[in-house]
Protein backbone atom coordinates (compact mmCIF):
# COMPACT_ATOMS: atom_id res chain seq x y z
CA UNK A 1 0.00 0.00 0.00
CA UNK A 2 1.40 3.39 -1.01
CA UNK A 3 2.28 5.65 1.90
CA UNK A 4 0.43 8.99 2.02
CA UNK A 5 2.61 11.91 3.06
CA UNK A 6 0.23 14.90 2.95
CA UNK A 7 -3.44 15.18 3.80
CA UNK A 8 -4.95 18.19 2.08
CA UNK A 9 -8.48 19.56 2.32
CA UNK A 10 -10.22 21.58 -0.38
CA UNK A 11 -11.35 25.19 0.00
CA UNK A 12 -14.92 23.93 0.34
CA UNK A 13 -13.86 22.03 3.48
CA UNK A 14 -12.53 25.15 5.22
CA UNK A 15 -14.30 25.46 8.59
CA UNK A 16 -17.28 27.81 8.64
CA UNK A 17 -17.16 28.36 12.43
CA UNK A 18 -14.56 28.79 15.15
CA UNK A 19 -14.84 26.63 18.27
CA UNK A 20 -15.31 28.33 21.65
CA UNK A 21 -14.18 25.75 24.22
CA UNK A 22 -15.23 27.92 27.19
CA UNK A 23 -18.88 27.15 26.43
CA UNK A 24 -18.22 23.46 27.12
CA UNK A 25 -15.74 23.68 30.00
CA UNK A 26 -17.12 22.38 33.28
CA UNK A 27 -14.99 24.88 35.21
CA UNK A 28 -15.06 28.22 33.40
CA UNK A 29 -12.05 30.52 33.63
CA UNK A 30 -12.33 33.00 36.49
CA UNK A 31 -13.52 36.43 35.30
CA UNK A 32 -11.06 39.08 34.21
CA UNK A 33 -11.16 42.04 36.60
CA UNK A 34 -11.26 45.78 36.24
CA UNK A 35 -7.99 46.80 37.95
CA UNK A 36 -9.60 49.91 39.45
CA UNK A 37 -12.70 48.29 40.96
CA UNK A 38 -11.50 44.65 41.21
CA UNK A 39 -14.91 43.70 39.80
CA UNK A 40 -15.51 41.44 36.76
CA UNK A 41 -15.08 43.36 33.52
CA UNK A 42 -18.22 44.13 31.55
CA UNK A 43 -18.17 43.87 27.79
CA UNK A 44 -18.59 47.61 27.30
CA UNK A 45 -15.57 48.28 29.50
CA UNK A 46 -13.43 46.60 26.84
CA UNK A 47 -14.76 48.77 23.99
CA UNK A 48 -12.20 51.58 24.38
CA UNK A 49 -9.44 49.06 23.73
CA UNK A 50 -10.89 46.39 21.43
CA UNK A 51 -13.44 46.23 18.62
CA UNK A 52 -16.93 45.54 19.98
CA UNK A 53 -17.30 42.12 18.35
CA UNK A 54 -13.90 41.05 19.68
CA UNK A 55 -14.94 42.24 23.15
CA UNK A 56 -18.10 40.14 22.83
CA UNK A 57 -16.10 37.09 21.77
CA UNK A 58 -13.68 37.61 24.64
CA UNK A 59 -16.41 37.23 27.27
CA UNK A 60 -18.65 34.76 25.43
CA UNK A 61 -19.12 31.66 27.61
CA UNK A 62 -22.30 30.31 26.03
CA UNK A 63 -21.83 29.84 22.27
CA UNK A 64 -19.68 26.84 21.39
CA UNK A 65 -19.60 27.74 17.69
CA UNK A 66 -19.06 31.24 16.32
CA UNK A 67 -19.44 31.85 12.60
CA UNK A 68 -16.40 32.96 10.62
CA UNK A 69 -17.39 36.03 8.55
CA UNK A 70 -17.47 35.28 4.83
CA UNK A 71 -14.90 37.98 4.08
CA UNK A 72 -12.48 36.46 6.60
CA UNK A 73 -13.01 32.99 5.12
CA UNK A 74 -12.26 34.40 1.67
CA UNK A 75 -8.96 35.82 2.95
CA UNK A 76 -8.18 32.52 4.68
CA UNK A 77 -8.37 30.85 1.27
CA UNK A 78 -5.11 32.56 0.30
CA UNK A 79 -3.38 29.83 2.31
CA UNK A 80 -5.98 27.66 4.03
CA UNK A 81 -6.67 24.83 4.50
CA UNK A 82 -3.05 24.11 5.46
CA UNK A 83 -1.54 20.64 5.00
CA UNK A 84 -1.31 17.89 7.58
CA UNK A 85 1.93 15.97 7.02
CA UNK A 86 3.09 12.54 8.18
CA UNK A 87 6.74 12.86 9.26
CA UNK A 88 7.93 9.50 7.92
CA UNK A 89 11.60 10.47 7.70
CA UNK A 90 11.64 11.84 11.24
CA UNK A 91 10.06 8.59 12.44
CA UNK A 92 12.74 6.62 10.59
CA UNK A 93 15.56 8.70 12.08
CA UNK A 94 14.17 8.07 15.56
CA UNK A 95 13.50 4.40 14.83
CA UNK A 96 10.21 4.78 16.66
CA UNK A 97 6.92 2.90 16.35
CA UNK A 98 5.14 6.22 16.87
CA UNK A 99 3.33 7.87 13.99
CA UNK A 100 4.22 11.57 13.92
CA UNK A 101 2.04 14.15 12.17
CA UNK A 102 2.43 17.91 11.98
CA UNK A 103 0.02 20.64 10.94
CA UNK A 104 2.04 22.93 8.68
CA UNK A 105 1.05 26.51 9.51
CA UNK A 106 4.31 27.80 8.02
CA UNK A 107 2.71 27.92 4.56
CA UNK A 108 0.84 31.15 5.27
CA UNK A 109 2.08 34.30 3.45
CA UNK A 110 3.62 35.56 6.69
CA UNK A 111 5.17 32.19 7.56
CA UNK A 112 3.17 31.43 10.70
CA UNK A 113 -0.22 30.69 12.24
CA UNK A 114 -0.63 34.26 13.47
CA UNK A 115 -2.48 35.33 10.34
CA UNK A 116 -5.53 33.29 11.45
CA UNK A 117 -6.41 35.86 14.10
CA UNK A 118 -4.77 38.89 12.48
CA UNK A 119 -7.19 38.77 9.55
CA UNK A 120 -10.15 38.35 11.90
CA UNK A 121 -9.14 41.20 14.19
CA UNK A 122 -8.38 43.57 11.32
CA UNK A 123 -11.73 42.71 9.72
CA UNK A 124 -13.75 43.43 12.86
CA UNK A 125 -11.91 46.72 13.41
CA UNK A 126 -12.52 47.75 9.79
CA UNK A 127 -16.23 46.89 10.12
CA UNK A 128 -16.42 49.20 13.12
CA UNK A 129 -14.89 52.09 11.20
CA UNK A 130 -11.50 51.97 12.93
CA UNK A 131 -8.64 53.45 10.88
CA UNK A 132 -5.57 52.80 13.06
CA UNK A 133 -4.24 49.81 14.99
CA UNK A 134 -1.46 49.32 17.51
CA UNK A 135 0.15 46.14 18.73
CA UNK A 136 3.28 44.58 20.16
CA UNK A 137 5.40 41.73 18.87
CA UNK A 138 8.06 39.49 20.40
CA UNK A 139 9.83 37.49 17.72
CA UNK A 140 7.98 39.43 15.03
CA UNK A 141 5.61 36.71 13.82
CA UNK A 142 2.53 38.50 15.16
CA UNK A 143 3.73 41.87 13.94
CA UNK A 144 4.26 40.60 10.41
CA UNK A 145 0.86 38.90 10.40
CA UNK A 146 -0.97 41.99 11.56
CA UNK A 147 0.99 44.19 9.14
CA UNK A 148 -0.25 42.06 6.25
CA UNK A 149 -3.81 41.94 7.64
CA UNK A 150 -3.88 45.70 8.25
CA UNK A 151 -2.75 46.37 4.68
CA UNK A 152 -5.35 43.89 3.40
CA UNK A 153 -8.16 45.83 5.10
CA UNK A 154 -6.70 49.33 4.56
CA UNK A 155 -5.69 50.12 8.16
CA UNK A 156 -2.65 51.97 9.51
CA UNK A 157 -0.52 50.06 12.01
CA UNK A 158 2.16 50.83 14.60
CA UNK A 159 4.07 47.87 16.04
CA UNK A 160 6.16 47.98 19.21
CA UNK A 161 8.75 45.26 18.75
CA UNK A 162 10.69 43.94 21.75
CA UNK A 163 14.10 45.58 21.41
CA UNK A 164 16.17 42.40 21.63
CA UNK A 165 14.12 40.89 18.77
CA UNK A 166 14.27 44.20 16.86
CA UNK A 167 18.03 43.72 16.90
CA UNK A 168 18.16 39.91 16.55
CA UNK A 169 15.52 39.60 13.82
CA UNK A 170 15.92 42.49 11.35
CA UNK A 171 14.15 40.66 8.53
CA UNK A 172 10.93 40.34 10.47
CA UNK A 173 11.11 44.09 10.95
CA UNK A 174 11.67 44.44 7.19
CA UNK A 175 8.60 42.32 6.48
CA UNK A 176 6.43 44.53 8.68
CA UNK A 177 7.75 47.62 6.93
CA UNK A 178 7.19 46.01 3.53
CA UNK A 179 3.50 45.66 4.41
CA UNK A 180 3.34 49.29 5.50
CA UNK A 181 3.62 49.14 9.30
CA UNK A 182 5.64 51.53 11.44
CA UNK A 183 7.95 49.51 13.70
CA UNK A 184 9.33 50.92 16.96
CA UNK A 185 11.88 49.19 19.20
CA UNK A 186 10.45 48.76 22.72
CA UNK A 187 11.03 50.17 25.26
CA UNK A 188 11.00 53.49 23.44
CA UNK A 189 10.89 57.19 24.24
CA UNK A 190 7.56 57.55 22.42
CA UNK A 191 5.33 56.63 25.40
CA UNK A 192 5.18 57.38 29.12
CA UNK A 193 5.49 53.65 29.81
CA UNK A 194 8.63 53.37 27.69
CA UNK A 195 10.24 56.48 29.14
CA UNK A 196 9.55 55.29 32.69
CA UNK A 197 11.13 51.90 32.06
CA UNK A 198 14.16 53.39 30.29
CA UNK A 199 14.70 55.91 33.08
CA UNK A 200 14.85 53.05 35.58
CA UNK A 201 16.70 50.57 33.33
CA UNK A 202 18.55 52.47 30.55
CA UNK A 203 19.97 49.32 28.92
CA UNK A 204 16.80 47.24 29.16
CA UNK A 205 16.26 45.17 25.99
CA UNK A 206 12.55 44.80 26.48
CA UNK A 207 9.84 42.22 27.07
CA UNK A 208 6.41 41.52 25.63
CA UNK A 209 4.93 43.03 28.79
CA UNK A 210 6.72 46.31 28.10
CA UNK A 211 5.74 46.38 24.44
CA UNK A 212 2.10 45.70 25.34
CA UNK A 213 2.13 48.67 27.73
CA UNK A 214 3.44 50.96 25.00
CA UNK A 215 0.97 49.72 22.37
CA UNK A 216 -1.99 50.12 24.72
CA UNK A 217 -0.93 53.63 25.72
CA UNK A 218 -0.67 54.73 22.08
CA UNK A 219 -4.04 53.18 21.23
CA UNK A 220 -5.73 55.01 24.10
CA UNK A 221 -4.24 58.33 23.00
CA UNK A 222 -4.91 58.00 19.25
CA UNK A 223 -8.32 58.86 17.76
CA UNK A 224 -10.15 56.07 15.96
CA UNK A 225 -7.55 53.54 17.03
CA UNK A 226 -7.83 50.07 18.58
CA UNK A 227 -5.30 47.80 20.23
CA UNK A 228 -4.87 44.23 18.98
CA UNK A 229 -3.18 41.26 20.61
CA UNK A 230 -1.68 38.16 19.02
CA UNK A 231 -1.97 35.69 21.90
CA UNK A 232 -3.20 35.17 25.49
CA UNK A 233 -6.76 36.46 25.12
CA UNK A 234 -9.80 34.25 24.59
CA UNK A 235 -10.82 35.69 21.24
CA UNK A 236 -7.33 35.04 19.88
CA UNK A 237 -7.48 31.39 20.92
CA UNK A 238 -10.96 31.20 19.37
CA UNK A 239 -9.75 32.32 15.94
CA UNK A 240 -6.84 29.87 16.02
CA UNK A 241 -9.15 26.86 16.40
CA UNK A 242 -9.39 26.78 12.60
CA UNK A 243 -6.08 24.87 12.87
CA UNK A 244 -7.40 22.01 14.98
CA UNK A 245 -10.74 21.86 13.20
CA UNK A 246 -8.94 21.25 9.92
CA UNK A 247 -6.59 18.78 11.59
CA UNK A 248 -9.56 16.77 12.86
CA UNK A 249 -10.78 16.17 9.31
CA UNK A 250 -7.25 15.44 8.11
CA UNK A 251 -6.57 12.89 10.85
CA UNK A 252 -9.77 11.16 9.74
CA UNK A 253 -8.35 11.08 6.21
CA UNK A 254 -5.21 9.47 7.66
CA UNK A 255 -7.34 6.91 9.48
CA UNK A 256 -5.88 7.82 12.88
CA UNK A 257 -6.68 9.82 16.00
CA UNK A 258 -3.96 11.50 18.10
CA UNK A 259 -2.89 10.05 21.41
CA UNK A 260 -0.82 13.19 22.04
CA UNK A 261 -1.28 16.76 20.77
CA UNK A 262 1.59 19.24 21.20
CA UNK A 263 2.10 22.95 20.65
CA UNK A 264 4.81 25.36 21.69
CA UNK A 265 3.63 27.83 24.32
CA UNK A 266 4.16 31.54 24.81
CA UNK A 267 0.75 33.01 25.61
CA UNK A 268 -1.21 30.11 24.16
CA UNK A 269 -2.44 30.98 20.65
CA UNK A 270 -1.07 28.10 18.59
CA UNK A 271 -1.34 25.54 21.39
CA UNK A 272 -5.00 26.50 21.81
CA UNK A 273 -5.57 26.39 18.08
CA UNK A 274 -4.31 22.84 17.59
CA UNK A 275 -5.59 21.42 20.89
CA UNK A 276 -9.03 22.83 21.72
CA UNK A 277 -11.00 21.09 18.92
CA UNK A 278 -9.52 17.73 20.00
CA UNK A 279 -9.85 18.53 23.70
CA UNK A 280 -13.60 18.88 23.33
CA UNK A 281 -13.73 15.13 22.70
CA UNK A 282 -11.99 14.52 26.03
CA UNK A 283 -14.52 16.78 27.72
CA UNK A 284 -17.64 15.48 25.95
CA UNK A 285 -16.84 11.99 24.68
CA UNK A 286 -14.38 10.54 27.19
CA UNK A 287 -11.36 10.49 24.88
CA UNK A 288 -7.99 10.19 26.64
CA UNK A 289 -5.74 12.29 24.40
CA UNK A 290 -2.86 14.03 26.18
CA UNK A 291 -2.27 17.72 25.44
CA UNK A 292 1.24 19.04 26.05
CA UNK A 293 2.30 22.70 26.03
CA UNK A 294 6.02 23.11 25.29
CA UNK A 295 7.49 26.22 26.88
CA UNK A 296 11.08 27.45 27.24
CA UNK A 297 12.93 26.59 30.45
CA UNK A 298 13.89 30.26 30.67
CA UNK A 299 10.24 31.37 30.85
CA UNK A 300 8.38 28.50 32.58
CA UNK A 301 5.07 30.04 33.59
CA UNK A 302 3.01 26.84 33.26
CA UNK A 303 5.57 24.48 34.81
CA UNK A 304 6.90 26.71 37.59
CA UNK A 305 4.73 29.81 37.78
CA UNK A 306 1.88 30.56 40.18
CA UNK A 307 -1.84 30.76 39.45
CA UNK A 308 -2.83 34.30 40.41
CA UNK A 309 -4.50 37.41 39.05
CA UNK A 310 -1.90 39.43 37.17
CA UNK A 311 -1.58 42.16 34.59
CA UNK A 312 -0.99 41.19 30.99
CA UNK A 313 1.54 44.01 30.60
CA UNK A 314 4.45 45.35 32.61
CA UNK A 315 3.08 48.76 33.60
CA UNK A 316 -0.44 47.64 34.53
CA UNK A 317 -2.70 48.99 31.76
CA UNK A 318 -4.54 45.73 31.06
CA UNK A 319 -7.35 44.07 33.00
CA UNK A 320 -6.30 41.65 35.73
CA UNK A 321 -6.17 38.15 34.27
CA UNK A 322 -6.43 34.86 36.24
CA UNK A 323 -3.45 32.93 34.92
CA UNK A 324 -0.28 31.01 35.56
CA UNK A 325 2.36 33.71 35.71
CA UNK A 326 5.92 34.56 36.65
CA UNK A 327 4.85 38.12 37.49
CA UNK A 328 4.20 40.97 35.07
CA UNK A 329 7.60 42.53 35.80
CA UNK A 330 9.42 39.30 34.88
CA UNK A 331 12.42 40.02 32.63
CA UNK A 332 12.96 36.90 30.49
CA UNK A 333 16.32 35.76 29.16
CA UNK A 334 17.18 36.79 25.62
CA UNK A 335 16.45 33.45 23.96
CA UNK A 336 15.84 33.36 20.21
CA UNK A 337 12.32 31.96 20.62
CA UNK A 338 11.12 35.52 21.21
CA UNK A 339 7.47 34.57 20.75
CA UNK A 340 7.67 32.43 23.90
CA UNK A 341 9.22 35.11 26.13
CA UNK A 342 5.99 36.09 27.90
CA UNK A 343 5.38 36.09 31.64
CA UNK A 344 1.84 34.67 31.68
CA UNK A 345 -0.49 32.10 30.14
CA UNK A 346 -3.94 32.74 28.69
CA UNK A 347 -6.87 32.38 31.07
CA UNK A 348 -8.42 29.38 29.26
CA UNK A 349 -5.23 27.32 29.17
CA UNK A 350 -4.48 28.33 32.75
CA UNK A 351 -7.83 26.95 33.92
CA UNK A 352 -7.37 23.79 31.86
CA UNK A 353 -3.91 23.31 33.35
CA UNK A 354 -5.29 23.90 36.85
CA UNK A 355 -7.89 21.19 36.17
CA UNK A 356 -5.21 18.80 34.83
CA UNK A 357 -6.81 18.68 31.39
CA UNK A 358 -3.57 19.82 29.75
CA UNK A 359 0.11 19.26 30.63
CA UNK A 360 3.20 21.41 30.27
CA UNK A 361 6.92 20.71 29.92
CA UNK A 362 9.84 23.10 29.70
CA UNK A 363 12.58 22.75 27.09
CA UNK A 364 16.13 24.08 27.21
CA UNK A 365 17.17 26.35 24.35
CA UNK A 366 19.92 24.03 23.08
CA UNK A 367 17.59 21.03 23.10
CA UNK A 368 15.06 22.95 21.04
CA UNK A 369 17.63 23.84 18.39
CA UNK A 370 18.93 20.27 18.30
CA UNK A 371 15.38 19.10 17.62
CA UNK A 372 14.83 21.83 15.03
CA UNK A 373 17.96 20.79 13.13
CA UNK A 374 16.94 17.13 13.11
CA UNK A 375 13.49 18.09 11.83
CA UNK A 376 15.03 20.22 9.07
CA UNK A 377 17.38 17.41 8.06
CA UNK A 378 14.60 14.82 7.89
CA UNK A 379 11.52 16.78 6.79
CA UNK A 380 13.22 19.60 4.87
CA UNK A 381 11.57 22.48 6.73
CA UNK A 382 13.65 24.80 8.92
CA UNK A 383 11.31 25.48 11.87
CA UNK A 384 11.00 28.72 13.77
CA UNK A 385 12.78 28.55 17.15
CA UNK A 386 9.36 28.63 18.82
CA UNK A 387 8.09 25.63 16.86
CA UNK A 388 11.30 23.74 17.63
CA UNK A 389 10.10 23.47 21.25
CA UNK A 390 7.05 21.50 20.11
CA UNK A 391 9.26 19.35 17.89
CA UNK A 392 11.53 18.60 20.86
CA UNK A 393 8.56 17.33 22.88
CA UNK A 394 7.27 15.31 19.93
CA UNK A 395 10.70 13.68 19.60
CA UNK A 396 10.83 12.94 23.33
CA UNK A 397 7.38 11.34 23.24
CA UNK A 398 8.30 9.30 20.16
CA UNK A 399 11.43 8.01 21.91
CA UNK A 400 9.34 7.08 24.97
CA UNK A 401 7.05 5.11 22.66
CA UNK A 402 10.15 3.31 21.37
CA UNK A 403 11.34 2.49 24.90
CA UNK A 404 7.90 1.24 25.90
CA UNK A 405 7.33 -0.58 22.64
CA UNK A 406 3.93 1.11 22.42
CA UNK A 407 2.76 2.66 19.14
CA UNK A 408 1.52 6.21 19.64
CA UNK A 409 -0.03 8.74 17.27
CA UNK A 410 1.55 12.14 17.87
CA UNK A 411 0.32 15.41 16.38
CA UNK A 412 2.15 18.72 16.78
CA UNK A 413 1.66 22.18 15.38
CA UNK A 414 4.46 23.51 13.20
CA UNK A 415 3.45 27.08 13.99
CA UNK A 416 5.99 28.77 11.70
CA UNK A 417 9.10 28.42 9.58
CA UNK A 418 12.53 29.75 10.54
CA UNK A 419 13.69 31.18 7.22
CA UNK A 420 14.07 34.64 8.75
CA UNK A 421 15.57 33.20 11.94
CA UNK A 422 18.80 31.93 10.43
CA UNK A 423 20.92 34.22 12.62
CA UNK A 424 19.75 32.08 15.53
CA UNK A 425 20.80 28.91 13.74
CA UNK A 426 24.17 30.52 12.88
CA UNK A 427 24.73 31.19 16.57
CA UNK A 428 23.67 27.65 17.47
CA UNK A 429 26.13 26.11 15.02
CA UNK A 430 28.87 28.46 16.26
CA UNK A 431 28.27 27.34 19.86
CA UNK A 432 27.26 30.84 20.94
CA UNK A 433 23.87 29.92 22.41
CA UNK A 434 23.41 28.81 26.00
CA UNK A 435 20.69 27.44 28.24
CA UNK A 436 19.07 29.64 30.87
CA UNK A 437 17.54 28.53 34.13
CA UNK A 438 15.68 30.18 36.97
CA UNK A 439 16.10 29.38 40.65
CA UNK A 440 13.04 28.85 42.82
CA UNK A 441 14.12 31.90 44.78
CA UNK A 442 14.16 34.04 41.62
CA UNK A 443 10.59 33.03 40.85
CA UNK A 444 9.38 33.45 44.44
CA UNK A 445 10.86 36.94 44.67
CA UNK A 446 9.31 37.99 41.38
CA UNK A 447 5.76 36.83 42.14
CA UNK A 448 5.65 38.60 45.53
CA UNK A 449 4.24 41.64 43.72
CA UNK A 450 1.05 39.67 42.98
CA UNK A 451 0.02 39.18 46.60
CA UNK A 452 -1.75 42.53 46.88
CA UNK A 453 -3.15 42.99 43.36
CA UNK A 454 -6.71 41.84 44.14
CA UNK A 455 -6.80 42.42 47.90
Amino acid sequence: MEKTKKFILTEKELPTHWYNIVAEMQNKPLPILNPATKQPMKEEELYPLFAKELSHQELNQTDAWIEIPEEVRDKYKIYRPTPLVRAYDLEKALDTPAHIYFKNESVSPVGSHKLNTALAQAYYCKQEGVTHLTTETGAGQWGTALAFAAKTFGLELVVYMVKISYEQKPYRRSLMQTWGAQVIASPSMSTNAGRKILSEHPNYLGSLGTAISEAIELAMQTPNCKYTLGSVLNHVSLHQTVIGLEAEKQMEMAGEYPDIVIGCFGGGSNFSGISFPFLRHNIKDGKKTRFIAAEPASCPKLTRGVFEYDFGDEVGYTPLLPMFTLGHNFAPAHIHAGGLRYHGAGTIVSQLKKDNLVEAVDIDQLDSFKAGVLFAQTEGIVPAPESAHAIAVAINEALKAKEEGTPKTILFNLSGHGMVDMTAYDQYFAGDLTNYSLSENDIAENVKILEHLVK
